[in-house]
């Protein structure tokens, strides 16, 4: 199972969601018939994006008395900035990216559920917090069940030319 990392942050943060090529393309074969509806839709749901923005290779290290970052890529990567709007019941669906994001909760309060999780335990994510989604195939929904909407602000970086969100059916051990 992934650890989803928690952290506080502040400051006035975006939010953002796209429909993605594969999302498309998952869509037609259903409506001319070429197979099951696979994809959780998402409900409530909302984004705009700034990106994609392409790098070369990063190479970069801070050391400090107080923190120390790593962070290396080989090749070109995608970065985006995603904000996403949740209203009251909404959720994302279920989905994954190919790359890691960092979401923060600009305002409402976030509740993320992972695929693989067995019990499908919520994680309660609060205005000010954030937490870190490693993509790769890590299947989670993003649900707002708190009494205002929800913003939501992801910094995403995926392989060059990659789909940035990939729909996946819901998980058998989450109820939603």
């Amino acid at each position: 199972m992934h650890k989803t990392r928690l952290w506080k942050e502040s400051g006035n943060l975006l939010a953002a969601r796209i429909a993605t090529p594969a999302a498309i393309a998952l869509g037609c074969a259903v409506l001319f018939g070429q197979g099951p509806a696979l994809a959780t839709p998402n409900v409530g749901f909302a984004s705009s994006m700034i990106g994609p923005t392409t790098f070369g290779d990063i190479d970069i290290k801070l050391h400090t008395d107080s923190l120390k970052i790593k962070m290396q890529t080989q090749g070109f990567s995608d970065v985006y900035v995603v904000t996403n709007t949740v209203a009251v019941g909404g959720h994302s669906g279920w989905h994954t990216h190919s790359g890691p994001s960092l979401v923060s909760v600009k305002s409402g309060t976030a509740t993320y559920y992972e695929g693989d999780d067995p019990k499908c335990t919520p994680h309660v994510i609060l205005q000010g917090e954030g937490f870190v989604d490693s993509g790769d195939g890590h299947v989670h929904l993003i649900r707002n069940e708190g009494a205002e909407v929800l913003e939501l602000v992801a910094f995403q970086m995926i392989p060059e030319g990659a789909v940035r969100r990939i729909d996946a059916p819901r998980p058998g051990n989450c109820p939603f």
